[in-house]
């Protein structure tokens, strides 16, 4: 029979594998928590001051569209797991999923007109600003969140859910009004806002890099399907996140190695 128990001994090597990695990044990392904060986005982001969001004098830790990404596929993931409550396995219906698809190719069309500004000066499509990469990447990240969560739920629980994570319109307008509400929030731009949005932005790079390693994790290890309950799953969650940190830490590494800045590309400055 399947057991959802491991060893204590692989409970104790999963979290001084995670509190090993984490601690060292704590450590090698400048001091300052918003700076441990712009390590995080600097291995997922080109952080280009002039397409960043600015709150108290600060830029976040990621550019508008990365924030509008992460801090997207953090609310539909915690919408989908707090709100909506599903632990289904099955992906959403024919027509939601091709919002969600729609969504994604949005963000590529917006993020490619502002590229092509970006290296040649002008646009391919129309003037890039922060507000619509900021939009079309917090409807990216609705589809990254909506497309990850019944993967999760899929690959950790005994018995996943014959159910749909999205079912309908209602649910996907509830997850929709969650978006622009974080839009809406980050377009206030009002300075009290700038540590929880910059610890958020950060969480939404550590889940979206934490929860497909562990789905690697427990695929690789035989884990699937073996757990009821998330404090069961907290081995391959743990080592996810170790993982996670330690993919941010080579990341940085390696972009900081060949550019000498975790902030914006020589070059490449942009404009608003």
């Amino acid at each position: 029979m399947t057991t959802t128990r491991h060893s204590r001994w692989a409970h104790w090597v999963a979290g001084a594998l995670a509190f090993l990695v984490i601690g060292a990044y704590g450590l090698l990392t400048p001091p300052g928590l918003l700076t441990k904060m712009d390590w995080i986005g600097a291995a997922v982001c080109h952080r280009i001051p002039s397409h960043s969001f600015v709150l108290a004098g600060r830029p976040l830790p990621l550019c508008a569209r990365c924030t509008g990404t992460f801090l997207g596929a953090l609310t539909a993931l915690l919408g989908q797991a707090m709100i909506l409550r599903r632990r289904g396995a099955n992906f959403p219906p024919p027509v939601i999923m091709a919002f969600l698809l729609g969504f994604i190719l949005l963000m590529g069309v917006d993020g490619v007109n502002s590229y092509v500004d970006l290296v040649r000066g002008t646009p391919l499509f129309y003037q890039p600003r922060n507000e619509l990469r900021l939009i079309t990447g917090a409807l990216n990240g609705l589809a990254l969140g909506a497309l990850l969560w019944p993967m999760v739920n899929f690959s950790l629980w005994r018995h996943p859910r014959p159910e749909r994570t999205i079912r309908d319109g209602l649910d996907f307008g509830i997850l929709f009004l969650m978006e622009a509400g974080v839009v809406a929030l980050v377009l206030v731009e009002g300075s009290s806002l700038l540590y929880p949005l910059a610890l958020a932005s950060a969480l939404g790079v550590l889940m979206m890099l934490t929860l497909p390693m562990t789905i690697l994790v427990v695929i690789l290890a035989g884990w699937e399907n073996r757990y009821d309950q998330w404090r069961e799953a907290k081995m391959p969650l743990l080592m996810g996140l170790a993982l996670a940190f330690l993919l941010i830490g080579l990341m940085d590494l390696f972009r900081y190695a060949i550019t000498g800045t975790i902030t914006g590309f020589p070059g490449l400055e942009g404009t608003p």
